[in-house]
């Protein structure tokens, strides 16, 4: 993942030609079938709200939408939203996707604002919320010797930390936060695609079982947080050390404990009472992660059980495994 890039605006759909006969309003040969241009009526818009931190790969995000099919903006400010949209949907654009960060500076606010407009307006606006580890956006900007946006003459961490705190209210709003400091280009493509890539339509409930080691911190875009720590470690047995939770032996070993059947049984069933609430409320990705001391033997084999009792109960589930190969 690189830092963000300055790329320029898409082009609007363009507003349809009036023609005037008689003093009445002609045919408009630029709209589609079905709408009528001087109608101030606008169907109905899938719009994808794409921010976060800077360096954390928003435009990268982008161009992903944009490779699935989504009509998409850089930078452009909330105050834009609504217009760019409701223009968008007089032609044929159903689904839009605009990238907005602190370049617009009267951000967080004014975003929040915007997208409650849009909601109220009859489109479905949804937040993808992309950040990164301090660590990996220093790297990152250091890397390409750039400055950050709020960085001003303070330092680089300076403007990292001013952002985290401008970002705090629409980043607790989002419907998907993507932690991309562990991912590279495919994976993000693979996360967005796992999201997006549907026609248009969106399942109830996307669900990521993410394993992940102790020692190597928290994930940060977790909803709900596991610990296997309590199930015997495979790492203190030569002969399974090796091996990683997708091997059969580990996997046979971590869920043939005696208490792992009932942990799976019992959490299981937490998920099956969580599942409805969240649908109810219109969540549409859930982040369960399931931890262990490095991430490569208990979290593992347990993640991808619980990945495989989901799916059973109709839910689309993937499992990712965000530590493996680190040791």
């Amino acid at each position: 993942m690189s830092t963000e890039q300055g790329t320029g605006a898409g082009t609007a759909a363009p507003t349809a030609d009036v023609a005037a006969r008689d003093g009445q309003a002609g045919p408009q040969a630029d709209v589609p079938a079905g709408l009528d241009g001087s109608s101030t009526e606008t169907p109905p818009v899938e719009v994808v709200v794409v921010t976060g931190l800077s360096g954390a790969g928003k435009n990268s995000a982008g161009r992903v939408m944009e490779d699935l099919g989504w009509y998409v903006v850089d930078n452009l400010p909330p105050a834009l939203l609504l217009p760019m949209v409701e223009l968008g949907a007089r032609g044929d654009v159903r689904r839009f996707a605009a990238v907005v960060d602190v370049r617009s500076r009267a951000f967080s606010s004014d975003l929040q604002e915007a997208i409650r407009v849009l909601a109220e307006a009859g489109h479905r606006p949804r937040v993808v919320y992309v950040h990164a580890r301090d660590e990996v956006l220093v790297r990152r900007y250091e890397s390409n010797r750039r400055e950050h946006p709020l960085q001003g003459s303070g330092r680089l961490i300076d403007g990292i930390s001013a952002e985290r705190v401008l970002l705090t209210g629409i980043a607790g709003e989002a419907d998907l936060w993507v932690d991309t400091s562990d991912l590279n280009v495919h994976q993000l493509r693979a996360t967005l695609e796992n999201a997006f890539a549907r026609e248009g339509r969106t399942p109830p409930l996307t669900a990521t079982v993410l394993s992940f080691g102790f020692k190597y911190g928290l994930p940060l875009d977790a909803d709900l947080v596991v610990d296997a720590r309590f199930l015997p470690n495979p790492h203190w047995l030569p002969e399974l050390r090796p091996h990683t939770g997708q091997d059969p032996d580990v996997r046979d070993y971590v869920l043939g404990q005696e208490d792992a059947g009932p942990f799976l049984d019992r959490y299981t069933d937490v998920l099956r009472l969580l599942v409805p609430g969240y649908r109810r409320e219109g969540k549409r990705y859930l982040t369960l992660a399931v931890g262990c001391t490095g991430g490569k033997h208990r979290s593992v084999a347990i993640a991808e059980e619980f990945t495989r009792r989901l799916r059973a109960d109709g839910i689309d589930a993937v499992a990712r495994h965000r530590d493996l190969g680190r040791e």
